[in-house]
This record gives structure tokens, C-alpha cells and sequence, in this order.
């Protein structure tokens, strides 16, 4: 992080924990769980919400299916969180599947925020969940790893012994998404054979894609999954040492998924209406201009994404960045239903 952008964090920090900027003594203050990834944009936002509203935001990050399991956990509904240091959620952000699986598990109620501007295969259409940030799964290489990989075939390579590291699939979505799509690729049994062999090269398990970027930058490791916008929010901050990069096929052929940013009121909340207002603060055309240029996402209100201005031929941009490149968007309930069989077989391939 530059030494300018410091102090104004420090600023917009100061200002949430104070209530200062339009906050009132009596206001609620509500609780975000959200991946890594978001934090510096949710700095800038939700001190505006404080000020437009007067309702105080906390932020707790952790991986994908973390965030789930603390608002599934009855120690949280009741308040009683284990750590005795994080509030129960308001606002759950996560990636799919894991919203789904919080909606089908009861963990979310219907928002009431109008949706009609957003088209998405990952929106629910009662109501409990919709996307705020679009986001695609990617890889990142240090430059040490000579020559650069390019294919998955070359994420097998000798010279990747200990080097490499992926998020776990069921505790990140990031690694999560990794498995679908090599499954996508290669055909279920394929996957599980590759990433078999994959584990040679493997470091170990990781609950959450966002520690390996500091890990890939240093040099401790060479290559690691991650996603196109914490990447490349990285990457513009001057904080990374890495390139991104989407593995090819033996055709040639790169492909991703998809892995939107997705929000859901909490079932639990006390504060549903306050929850609901942020949420549709987050998708109002004023917020989500602020996403490719502050966040490095993707705008999901179809207004602001068809107006996304042309990037300077050597800024690198999400759509820059995804050119020839497949994206693919599973079907996530379908993914769902087969979920725990598919983290079984995977944990069984890779003991």
C-alpha cells in the first residue's frame, strides 16, 4: 500500500469506528461477513452509507464457507460467538455455492431490494440473494517460476514442487470453483486423477485464497489460485509481485468460472431493515460505478455495465484481462445437490 492511500484509510476507519460523518449515538450499527477481497472498497461505502444514513458497519472477513458455518453456528444466532470478538451477521457475502447453501439451509430471508436491473444466473428469485461485484477464478505466478506456466499440464511440473498452493475446495470458494471447473474439463473422474497428481506440488490446505497472494508476491511460493479482482486490486496498489494468468487446455483453450460476489440478509438479524438498505446501497447505479475503478470487479446493475468505460491500452482491467478467455457459469443448484459427494471423493483423491 502506498504511504498516500494510508491515511486516508486511516481516515475512513476512524470515521466508522467513531460514527463521525452523519452517525448518530442511537443508530445501529450492523455486521457484514463477507470473503477477502472487498475490504478497501467496503471502507470507502460503508462510510458513506454512515453518513447518508447514520447506521455504523462492521466488517468481519474470513473464506467463503467460514463466513457460512459462523452464521449457521447456533453460538452465533444466539449472539454467543465462541471468539466472544465477532457480532452476528446481517449481511452475509459470500460466493456460490456457498449462498446456496445458506438459502437452502434457512440461513437468509427476503431482502425486499428491488433486482429488476440485474441480470444474473446467480440471482434468487424470491428475493434471498442477488450479486453485488462480479469476479472470475484465476492463477498467479511469481517470476521465479521460469518459464512462466501456462497450462495446467505445467502446474505439474518438477520445479513446482513445494512452490505451489491452492485454496481448499469446501472451505474457499476460490478453491471450490477450481474443482468444478476441472471437473468441467476433465470430466469428474479426471479431476480427481489430476488433482492426485497435483498434490505432489501442493504445499498443503488454505481456508482462504486471500493468504497466498503476500505468499506468491515474497516468493515463498511460485504459483497459487486466486481471483481475478483481489488479484488484480493487488496488483494496481503496488502490493504484488505476480502475474495472472487463466491455465489452457492441451487445445489451447483458457476457460474460468464465474465466482460472483453474492449478498443475503441473514435470517438472524436484528436489524433486516438496516441489513436491506446497505444492500440496496451496494447495488444503487451511484456504488456500483465505483466497482471497476475502486474495486477491480465487475459492475452486476446491467446500466453500469454496459457503460464501463474503455481501459488505456496498457491498464488491465477484469474484461481486459478475461479477453479470449471462457467463462463458464455452472449451474449452482445442480452443483449443490451433488456437493458433499464431490468434497468426499475430492478429500479421498488427495489424502
Amino acid at each position: 500500500m502506498t504511504r498516500r492511500r494510508l491515511p486516508i484509510l486511516l481516515l475512513i476507519l476512524a470515521l466508522l469506528l467513531s460514527g463521525c460523518g452523519g452517525g448518530r449515538p442511537d443508530a445501529p450499527t450492523i455486521t457484514v461477513y463477507s470473503p477477502n477481497g472487498l475490504g478497501a472498497w467496503y471502507a470507502t461505502q460503508f462510510a458513506r452509507f454512515t453518513a447518508d444514513t447514520g447506521i455504523k458497519v462492521t466488517l468481519f472477513e474470513a473464506g467463503s464457507g467460514e463466513v457460512v458455518s459462523r452464521v449457521n453456528s447456533r453460538a452465533v444466532w444466539e449472539g454467543l460467538d465462541p471468539q466472544n470478538s465477532v457480532p452476528p451477521a446481517d449481511l452475509l457475502v459470500t460466493l456460490p455455492p456457498f449462498i446456496q447453501k445458506a438459502a437452502k439451509a434457512g440461513l437468509l430471508q427476503p431482502s425486499g431490494v428491488d433486482t429488476a436491473g440485474i441480470t444474473s444466473p446467480v440471482k434468487d428469485a424470491g428475493g434471498l440473494y442477488v450479486p453485488i461485484v462480479g469476479n472470475a477464478l484465476c492463477f498467479i505466478a511469481n517470476p521465479a517460476a521460469s518459464p512462466p506456466p501456462a497450462t495446467w499440464d505445467d502446474l505439474l511440473r518438477p520445479d513446482l514442487q513445494g512452490r505451489l498452493q491452492y485454496s481448499t475446495p469446501g472451505d474457499a470458494g476460490d478453491g471450490t470453483a477450481m474443482l468444478l471447473l476441472l471437473q468441467h474439463l476433465m470430466g469428474p473422474r479426471g479431476a480427481l486423477d489430476y488433482l492426485a497428481r497435483l498434490q505432489t506440488n501442493n504445499v498443503g490446505p488454505s481456508a482462504s485464497t486471500s493468504v497466498l497472494q503476500p505468499k506468491v508476491s515474497s516468493g515463498e511460493l511460485w504459483v497459487a489460485n486466486g481471483d481475478v479482482q483481489m488479484n488484480l486490486a493487488s496488483i494496481r496498489a503496488g502490493d504484488a509481485n505476480f502475474n495472472i494468468f487463466f491455465p489452457a487446455m492441451p487445445d489451447g483453450v483458457r476457460t474460468t468460472v464465474a465466482v460472483p460476489y453474492v449478498a443475503g440478509v441473514t435470517a438472524s438479524s436484528k436489524y433486516p431493515e438496516q441489513a436491506a438498505r446497505l444492500l440496496a446501497f451496494l447495488l444503487s447505479e451511484q456504488v456500483q460505478r465505483t466497482v471497476l475503478p475502486d474495486a477491480s470487479g465487475l459492475p452486476v446493475l446491467n446500466s453500469v455495465a454496459r457503460q464501463a468505460p474503455a481501459a488505456a491500452p496498457a491498464e488491465r482491467t477484469p474484461s481486459s484481462l478475461l479477453e479470449g478467455v471462457q467463462v463458464w457459469t455452472p449451474d449452482w443448484d445442480a452443483v449443490l445437490a451433488g456437493f458433499d459427494a464431490d468434497l468426499a471423493a475430492y478429500r479421498d483423491a488427495v489424502r
